[in-house]
């Protein structure tokens, strides 16, 4: 697990050009630094770099990165991830005539290259960006790849004036890059608002993109990269693709205990819930029947007494699972630091109050003494586990895809539009909502709302809502987090179950019966989040730094809120607390924090965390 950059310049700028500036790099390695503290190496040439700051978990004392091969001059890789089916690789290119000189899963990113080219990335399992840049006369390219889900991403930037591309694990350091400028998107307000986050490629900033779940871009001399979608890769679904548990708890079972893997220690994250329970259970069982020592959970929770703590639900699957369990109380009058940090390390808005506890959480986890972690992120998407994907599904023809579109929202789209002003409210209809491009893309996918749901849910929102979450905050802390619900294995197994099996999670249910606590099978479903409601009121701990950042003086300057409205929904919010309007109003706040810090992103910083 890494981080990793780099740039290609083109053509007749890359034969002038001088081996890159050496503080340039130093600055952009700086920037995400937090989430490679082992090692750190940056290989140069004229017109291009290739760089990684790695966090040493598989064959920490080999694999040193860029991966280089001496048979293969003039291949370069470098990987941010796991690749979990490296050994059989390995066997498969050995048997070629390639040779490795350690065991580290991204020592075989040359030889798989030079033998597959820009398709090597068809071959691997696991969470991935990867990076390979060819310099051989004649061929020179940069290929980036990111897995089927997303898990790994990487950001981009091709400036169409030299032709340069330039690539980095996370936005703040590629901002480090000179040539990339810092551009608010103008319709980055609505999409956070409509949203909570940008979706597809896209992101905040203008000119700089995200690869897509399962892309590969190719970049040569000159040219805008490439980008285009792989085939899903194979995976095994024995184990049963019934509508019964046993199928999927099987299947589960199988890529848990393969994540459980390590040369370093792993623990859990447990939030209370079904999937993190399941994960939990299923660790804590791989643990016992190896001899391993026993699993360790961490749960977050906050000082003082406040709505829908699951801390007695966590408790109860760590004691059922016979884990060490950790909880982790985290002091609300923190709040304010945590969301400047959060904001910077995500490098643009994400309205989804749970960034704070993920951070904080992840803190725990490093000081306890743990770089891996397991967690069950990825289970909602694929097995039918939101409300809003079972509203959809019931509601009358021609009414779901707006009402479910609203679901998503920090705000729906009457209060949005009732927020803005004017001239930003004519903008938006003019050029368009993240919103309407949703709901477009619902309306084409056909009358399987089941498949189109689910495809959009595993495709777009969860990578960029959750997984990118879970990455960059995870990596803040140097932790490596592994999310047995997002591989290959369990995502064709849930698309092979039958419909009804996907209503409302019933194979995970299922599969649960005999591994947790009845109390967690029966409880309602709740998301692992901070209660934000109960924290925008009077005298609580965010309320102050809410407020500043929504005063008057700094909407107005903005221009496209009206200060007004804004002051009537906090009023409304304080008189009347509630979770609609206070996600509007943690919405607001973040968007407004986001555009303080991005433009600092031009100084060069070391690590944030």
């Amino acid at each position: 697990m890494c981080r990793i950059f780099g740039n290609l310049t083109a053509g007749a700028a890359a034969a002038r050009a001088a081996r890159p500036d050496a503080a340039e790099l130093a600055a952009v390695s700086a920037r995400q630094r937090h989430g490679g503290p082992d090692e750190h190496q940056v290989l140069s040439g004229a017109g291009w770099s290739l760089g990684c700051d790695r966090l040493a978990v598989t064959d920490p004392c080999g694999g040193q990165q860029p991966y280089r091969l001496p048979h293969l001059p003039g291949i370069l890789a470098v990987l941010n991830g796991e690749i979990y089916n490296h050994t059989a690789l390995r066997l498969h290119l050995a048997a070629r005539g390639h040779r490795f000189p350690d065991r580290c899963d991204g020592t075989v990113l040359p030889a798989l290259y030079a033998e597959y080219g820009p398709a090597f990335a068809e071959h691997l399992e696991g969470m991935f960006a990867v990076a390979v840049l060819d310099l051989r006369p004649g061929r020179t390219q940069l290929v980036l790849a990111v897995d089927d889900m997303g898990m790994k991403p990487v950001h981009w930037h091709h400036d169409p004036e030299d032709g340069s591309t330039r690539f980095a694990s996370e936005i703040p350091a590629l901002l480090a890059f000179e040539g990339v400028r810092i551009t608010p998107r103008e319709d980055s307000l609505d999409t956070v608002l409509a949203t909570r986050t940008s979706f597809s490629s896209r992101t905040a900033l203008d000119g700089i993109e995200v690869l897509a779940p399962g892309a590969t871009a190719v970049v040569r001399p000159g040219h805008r990269p490439l980008v285009r979608r792989r085939a899903p890769h194979r995976a095994s679904t024995a184990g049963g693709s019934g509508a019964g548990g046993s199928g999927t708890q099987d299947v589960l079972r199988r890529e848990v205990c393969r994540l459980a893997e390590s040369e370093l220690p792993v623990c859990a994250i447990t939030s209370g819930g079904l999937d993190s329970g399941l994960v939990t259970a299923l660790a804590a069982e791989h643990a016992r029947e190896t001899g391993a020592p026993p699993l360790h959970t961490f749960h977050l929770t906050y000082r003082g007494r406040w709505p829908d703590s699951e801390v007695a639900y966590a408790r109860s699957v760590a004691r059922r699972a016979r884990t060490v369990h950790h909880e982790v109380a985290l002091d609300p009058a923190e709040f304010g630091s945590l969301l400047t940090r959060t904001v910077r390390h995500l490098g643009q808005p994400n309205a989804d109050p749970i960034a704070l506890s993920t951070y904080a959480l992840f803190r725990a986890v490093r000081e306890a003494g743990f770089t891996v972690a397991l967690a069950g992120d990825g289970a909602d998407e694929l097995f039918g586990g939101y409300e809003r994907m079972r509203a959809a599904l019931e509601a009358p023809e021609g009414e779901w895809v707006g009402s479910y579109v609203d679901a998503l929202s920090a705000a729906p789209r009457l209060l949005r539009e009732h927020l803005y002003t004017p001239a930003y409210r004519a903008y938006i209809a003019e050029h368009g909502s993240a919103a309407d491009r949703i709901e477009q893309e619902l309306r084409a996918c056909g009358p399987d709302r089941a498949t189109a749901l689910t495809a959009f849910e595993t495709r777009w929102r969860l990578p960029a809502y959750h997984l990118r979450r879970v990455d960059h905050l995870s990596m803040a802390w140097a932790v490596e987090t592994r999310l047995p619900f997002c591989q290959p294995g369990v995502v064709a197994h849930a698309r092979a179950l039958p419909p009804g099996a996907l209503r409302g999670k019933r194979a995970l249910y299922a599969a649960g019966r005999e591994l947790l606590p009845p109390t967690v099978l029966a409880r309602p479903k709740q998301p692992f989040t901070l209660p934000i409601a109960a924290m925008l009121t009077p005298g609580s701990p965010l309320l102050d730094t809410v407020r500043e950042l929504l005063s008057p003086a700094r909407l107005v300057l903005g221009g496209k809120l009206r200060a007004d409205r804004v002051r009537g929904l906090l009023a409304r919010q304080l008189e009347r607390p509630n979770q609609h309007d206070a996600q509007a109003l943690w919405a607001l706040a973040v968007h407004e924090l986001w555009t303080d810090v991005v433009q600092g992103m031009r100084i060069p910083v070391g690590c944030v965390a």
